[in-house]
């Protein structure tokens, strides 16, 4: 097997890998489009024939970001597979990864497939539905693998449009107000950080992330400058994150979204938040990030105390994990803000450990969905009597929520509050209130839901998993226990990017 893959990585090794990887779903998408013009009009096996399109496309993406994983080495620090052609005014059309890169591109490439799948019953204009589907995930995709500032900020701005459409067309009463919602939240947010980029190219004259960290670590940019450019980029990645109080869009948007797309939103577009304090505040102004770090801890310590207190009110299942998602996104910000290795890594960890098990939580809550069309927790109960298999599985994401030990829940966590708890000890016993308060919610969900007798008469009738839902759930479960169980494997593969950062975040001091 190993010379098998060597072979394989031979073969590949030289392949523009990141820009087959980021384009082949737009190519897709064009593909769909193309066979759309060309179908004469009401076509019964038209939109069945774009559903197996769009899973061939998103595997063959999963496949070539396998393949790009095999001659990329974890171990080197540096950006690899790198690619750099001239664009325009200046600019560079430029991609590269590192391990906490490509852990991100792992990921979406892996759950796009399944949200497909997850999407099969999709039948309001189902062209359009995975044309959407297929250039969300280039663009996200692309935010992973982008070096060139500007471009990352193209893909990071050019998600929203597609997430907007989704949400606004396929989402639920309340989907206009929602859409419009996370769509102007997160632009405005933005906007200032555009401002921040261009001062950034002005002064440092470069707009390669990799010039502009190099910018940052020799020459640095102004002490009172770096404030203002933090707070720039604060405003996006904390609304993307989302960070309390800066948080409302996301519930309303989870609620109204289709399952898929909250999928998406939860799994990997909040990870685009945490990606950029990562990438560019922590590294590029380390002095600032060092004065705001107390702030950051606040900020982590209310998000994760508050939304859990919050889910805990919530009658709503979608909303529930909404707000669930408010809570752990806190601890990323606590891990990566205490400076230390392990609260970095269990950050990274708790990125990738979120991305899917909030993405499993919310395909459990599509599965009853579409049963029953009802959200709501008071009209379930008893689910074990007639949804075993259902039930078992619902119950091990619920438990990888807590953070169970044998879960990808508790590394990311345990290894958060380790390393806050030598940065700020007050942090880490909030943190660890915000632990005892998920699993109230939780499993209060769990056992409302799941346990007792049935009393509600019309879910007397309701199957369990089918085939479709078993494909879905089967690879989000081995991850789940692969990442709890052999958790050093991810550790060791993000241990030198982890540490690039906290270098270049500590070496400035506070």
């Amino acid at each position: 097997m190993s010379e098998l893959l060597a072979s394989a990585a031979d073969f590949v090794r030289g392949w523009p890998l990141l820009t087959i990887v980021t384009f082949l779903p737009a190519a897709g998408a064009l593909w769909v489009l193309a066979a759309r013009s060309m179908s004469p009009g009401e076509n019964p096996g038209f939109d069945q024939g774009v559903r197996w399109i769009t899973l061939v496309v998103t595997i063959a993406t999963f496949v070539v970001s396998l393949l790009a994983l095999l001659v990329f080495d974890p171990a080197n620090p540096a950006y690899q597979l790198i690619e750099d052609a001239p664009w325009a005014l200046g600019l560079s059309y430029s991609l590269g990864v590192d391990s906490l890169s490509m852990s991100l591109i792992l990921l979406t490439t892996f759950l796009t497939p399944l949200c497909i799948v997850a999407s099969w019953g999709i039948e309001k204009q189902v062209a359009s539905y995975m044309i959407l589907f297929l250039l969300l995930e280039t663009l996200m995709i692309g935010v992973f693998c982008a070096q060139d500032i500007v471009l990352f900020y193209l893909f990071f701005e050019g998600g929203l449009i597609p997430m907007f459409i989704l949400i606004g067309v396929w989402g639920g009463a309340r989907r206009v107000y929602a859409a419009f919602k996370f769509f102007l939240y997160t632009l405005l947010g933005s906007l200032l950080m555009l401002v921040a980029i261009v001062a950034m190219i002005t002064i440092a004259g470069t707009s390669s992330i990799e010039g502009l960290t190099a910018y940052a670590r020799d020459t640095s940019f102004d002490a009172d400058l770096q404030i203002w450019l933090w707070l720039a980029f604060f405003a996006s990645f904390a609304v993307k994150l989302p960070m309390w109080p800066v948080h409302t869009w996301l519930p309303d948007a989870h609620v109204e979204a289709p399952t898929a797309a909250s999928v998406v939103l939860a799994a990997i577009l909040l990870k685009m938040g945490g990606y950029g304090f990562l990438r560019f505040s922590l590294p590029m102004f380390p002095e600032a990030s060092h004065f705001f770090t107390p702030f950051m801890f606040a900020l982590s310590v209310i998000a994760i105390v508050w939304a859990s207190l919050v889910a805990f009110r919530q009658t709503d299942m979608k909303k529930l994990i909404a707000y669930s998602s408010v809570a752990h996104m806190g601890f990323v910000t606590l891990g990566m803000f205490s400076g230390t290795e392990q609260g970095m890594q269990g950050a990274i960890f708790q990125m990738l450990s979120h991305g899917i098990i909030s993405g499993a939580l919310f395909l459990c809550v599509g599965v009853v969905y579409d049963r029953m069309h009802t959200r709501e927790i008071a009209f379930y109960g008893g689910l074990v009597n007639r949804m075993p298999v259902y039930a078992a599985v619902f119950m091990l994401f619920t438990l990888g929520n807590v953070g169970l030990p044998g879960t990808s829940g508790f590394p990311g966590e345990i290894l958060t509050m380790v390393g806050a708890f030598q940065a700020a000890p007050w942090a880490a016993a909030g943190a660890c209130l915000g632990v005892i308060f998920s699993a109230a919610y939780a499993l209060t969900l769990y056992r409302k839901v799941s346990f007792g007798v049935i009393e509600n008469p019309k879910l007397m009738g309701i199957n369990d998993l089918d085939g479709r839902e078993w494909i879905t759930f089967a690879p989000l479960v081995v991850a789940t226990l692969i990442m709890g169980l052999a958790s050093a494997t991810v550790l060791d593969f993000t241990e030198h990017s982890a540490r690039a950062i906290v270098a270049a975040f500590g070496g400035a001091g506070p």
